[in-house]
């Protein structure tokens, strides 16, 4: 067996449980922000769970416009989104064996997710100028599930990159944990960075 075909196998088995663990977490912190957003409509006055400073304030994040892009709270869709993500997961455990065409469209949500909370991202820390804890919950398994279902897409050739994108997609199957770490750090820059003053002391 080759390290390669290991390598494959292994990530077969943990896949779905990333997918598994990824999705109860984000439909926890999206049920969690949903009640918050409820409790809030209710009493104007009332002071969210996650409010714990000026700069980690859930309700400065809730009462703006960017909680309700669609028109309706932003956690509305994460337990929706949320909730396919954990039934695939517990779908290939069980043994499922999805169409190529499911997981092509199964990987806009994950792209649609990783691009929206970026826009998300640059609105807490350059308009709203407030981060909500919750939400950074969301945006940290949001990055690990569009890497690894893009990657598992790749390695189950359900999506195949034109060959003028081959190297590029060879380097990310090599390099998809050195690439999740930087992003990873990338963002925590932007945000210590935006808010040092206050982190600075």
């Amino acid at each position: 067996m080759t390290k390669k075909s290991s390598r494959s196998i292994d990530f077969k088995k943990v896949f779905p449980w990333l997918l598994i663990v990824v999705g109860t977490i984000g439909m926890f912190a999206a049920l969690v922000l949903s009640i918050e957003k409820i409790e809030l409509l209710k009493d104007p006055n009332y002071s969210a769970s996650c409010n714990i400073n000026p700069i980690f304030s859930c309700n400065n994040i809730i009462k703006t416009p960017q909680a309700a892009v669609l028109g309706f709270p932003n956690p509305f869709i994460g337990l929706a989104a949320y909730a396919m993500v954990l039934t695939t997961g517990v779908g290939i455990l069980a043994g499922a064996k999805f169409k190529r065409w499911y997981w092509q469209i199964f990987q806009l949500g994950p792209l649609a997710g990783v691009l929206f909370v970026h826009w998300l991202i640059y609105q807490s820390l350059y308009s709203i100028g407030a981060l909500c804890l919750y939400c950074m919950v969301v945006w940290t398994i949001t990055l690990p599930a569009f890497v690894y279902t893009t990657l598992w897409n790749l390695r189950e050739g359900n999506i195949v990159p034109p060959k003028s994108l081959a190297g590029l997609a060879r380097f990310f199957d090599k390099h998809h944990f050195d690439i999740l770490v930087v992003w990873y750090l990338l963002i925590i820059f932007a945000i210590l960075n935006r808010f040092w003053y206050f982190f600075g002391g």
